[in-house]
Parts: C-alpha cells; sequence; structure tokens
C-alpha cells in the first residue's frame, strides 16, 4: 500500500525538513517488507485569499482515485501508536492500493472535504504547525511500521 502525504503549503530545507525526510527513509526500509510504501509527499499551495475551499480543491487532484483518506484534524480521533498501526494495517490487508494522510492549512479543512474522508487522526486538541505535523505524522509511520515488523524501536 503506498503512502501519500498530502499538505497545504511547502515544506523548505531547515530541520523539520530533515526530520521529515530521514523518517520517511525509516518508513520505507522497515515498510517495504510490510506491503507499506514507498512514501509520497504531495505538497499544494492556495493563492492568497483562496482559503480553505480552494485547498481542498487542490488537494482532491492530488489524492490517488480510490485512496483511503486519513485527514490531520483536531476533531479526529487520538489513537495511541499501536492503535494507528493496526488501523494502517486493516486497511492495508481490505486490498486498498494507496494510504492518503492529508494536512489542511492554517484554516484546517472544509467540512465537506472532512465530511468526504474515510478517517479522522487527531494528534490532540493542541493546533500544531503543519511543519511540525508533517515530522510527528512522518515519526508515526515509521513506528507503525516498526510495530508491524516486531523491531524494537517502540517500546510500551
Amino acid at each position: 500500500m503506498r503512502i501519500h502525504v498530502c499538505a497545504v503549503g511547502r515544506l523548505r530545507r531547515g530541520p523539520e525538513r530533515e526530520l521529515f525526510d530521514d523518517y520517511l527513509m525509516r518508513f520505507g526500509r522497515v515498510g517495504r517488507g510490510l506491503g507499506l510504501g514507498p512514501a509520497a509527499l504531495h505538497e499544494v499551495e492556495a493563492r492568497r485569499g483562496g482559503g480553505a475551499a480552494e485547498e481542498a480543491g487542490l488537494l482532491s487532484r492530488v489524492i490517488p482515485k480510490g485512496a483511503v483518506v486519513c485527514l490531520l484534524d483536531e476533531r479526529g480521533q487520538e489513537l495511541s501508536s499501536p492503535d494507528l498501526a493496526a488501523r494502517i494495517a486493516r486497511w492495508r490487508d481490505s486490498g486498498k492500493g494507496d494510504l492518503a494522510f492529508v494536512i489542511g492549512g492554517a484554516d484546517g479543512l472544509t467540512g465537506s472535504f472532512r465530511s468526504q474522508s474515510d478517517f479522522m487522526l487527531s494528534f490532540g486538541p493542541m493546533v500544531w504547525p503543519h511543519m511540525l505535523v508533517r515530522v510527528m505524522l512522518s515519526e508515526q509511520l515509521f513506528r507503525a511500521a516498526s510495530i508491524l515488523a516486531g523491531t524494537p524501536y517502540h517500546r510500551a
């Protein structure tokens, strides 16, 4: 199952980008043997003033057809790392070829976009900058693959 991180905004060079790339590379190594990956980043940018509606349209174009769509949203469900790993495994085992994790912009995602998703995931009630959400997501993807592979990275 291919993994897609679909996000509003560009992640420039710097420590956040380095961490994001490092965790995705680790995910690729561990996930390959589990039928997970590769992972790809799809970035979109709305014109100034386009807002959440324009961002939703741009995001819709980069999400592969038939993909499981998991939005990262503060209103979503909070999961433990093992629970996220199990959910990813269920999606994979159901025969889905693509899983898209969607990260909205500063104004979040429209209600209609949220209602069309398969799942909404929350990293807690706090609002996080998109740069950090990408890093946190990439680490959790690597952690999920590590849990499924039985490696010692996750200690709980």
